[in-house]
């Protein structure tokens, strides 16, 4: 049985994202002082984590096999806009909406894949294509039936408080969903051939394939999982908030790719983690709200951001080598 080194810690992927979580924390902690750890303002990052997470987890995964969704900015207020049409508008039962919902995602999603395995068109471009067509039907079809771009809803008691309900006052249920997938996907991505096959696909898929690898097969429910993530967040919201916007969601796409890169994942392909992406959405999560916590002028937290982006990757790559140059010492 091997033992467990300090140098073995760091050359995990998420050893990086786990100390620039750790340092952002203290930052903010110092200067923000210990508000920022009381229950309302662990509220205020860890819901914007919980939103930010559920989609930037399968996105990472899409890095990771080497593909790119930004699909998922039109997918989120095409969510909130068939729940809140379907059951605010047209009163048709709930558990209905959440299947068109989900059920449209499955649609863009398989979309996304099968034009991305099935041309020579990088996922970059096909997934910017769906952007913008998602968001003209949305609007379309939204201004149309509903002569508005703003619908509101009032779910029954028992959707609110399975999808969109505060806890305690503050905290958004969506957390608990946030947990429930992030388990579900630790086990699948780093304990099941399913996780090797990824990780496989984005070091070399000519290599994947000849392996016997369903590479098509499990790019296409890559992206399937993203488009569903982003639309089941935009459905959340507009329980939670009793209405929906056509203009919500384009932030998301530059948040989730941020959280995921600080998350450990290279844009490369075949190097990264679910841990690491969860503690890269924490991460994102603080810098975006801790400097609320703080005397700091808002106008800086852009910069913050950024300068935190460019040390992930370097960072990143700096852990990525240390994996890639490791040789176990011999007996």
């Amino acid at each position: 049985m091997s033992r467990l080194s300090i140098g073995s810690l760091f050359r995990r992927p998420e050893a990086g994202a786990f100390l620039g979580m750790v340092a952002v924390i203290a930052f903010f902690l110092i200067f923000g002082g210990i508000n920022f750890l009381k229950p309302s303002g662990i509220a205020s990052w860890l819901n914007v984590a919980a939103n930010i997470g559920i989609i930037a987890i399968p996105v990472g995964l899409l890095m990771i096999a080497g593909e790119l969704d930004i699909s998922i900015g039109s997918m989120i207020p095409a969510g909130s806009m068939i729940v809140a049409i379907m059951s605010g508008h047209y009163d048709f039962p709930i558990w209905m909406s959440i299947i068109v919902v989900l059920g449209f995602g499955v649609v863009v999603g398989f979309i996304n894949g099968f034009l991305v395995v099935h041309t020579a068109v990088p996922s970059l471009i096909v997934t910017l294509g769906t952007l913008f067509a998602v968001a003209g039907l949305v609007l379309g079809l939204s201004v149309l039936i509903t002569g508005t771009t703003s619908v509101s809803i009032k779910a029954p008691d028992f959707y609110k408080a399975v999808f969109g309900q505060f806890i305690g006052g503050t905290y958004q249920v969506i957390i608990l969903w946030w947990f429930a997938v992030t388990a579900v996907y630790v086990f699948y991505i780093h304990y099941t051939k399913y996780g090797n096959w990824i990780f496989a696909i984005g070091g070399d898929r000519e290599s994947a394939r000849n392996a016997g690898i369903p590479t098509t097969k499990l790019t296409i429910i890559l992206f399937i999982l993203s488009a569903c993530s982003a639309a089941f967040v935009g459905m959340c919201q507009a329980l939670l908030f009793n209405s929906a916007q056509v203009s919500a969601g384009m932030s998301y796409i530059f948040n989730v790719i941020i959280s995921v890169v600080v998350g450990g994942v290279v844009l490369t392909g075949g190097f990264g983690s679910v841990v690491g992406i969860v503690f890269g959405t924490i991460t994102f999560a603080v810098v975006n709200q801790g400097i609320y916590f703080t005397s700091f002028d808002r106008n800086w937290s852009s910069l913050i951001i950024g300068v935190m982006l460019l040390a992930a990757v370097l960072m990143n790559n700096t852990f990525r080598s240390m994996a890639l140059s490791y040789a176990p010492k011999k007996k």
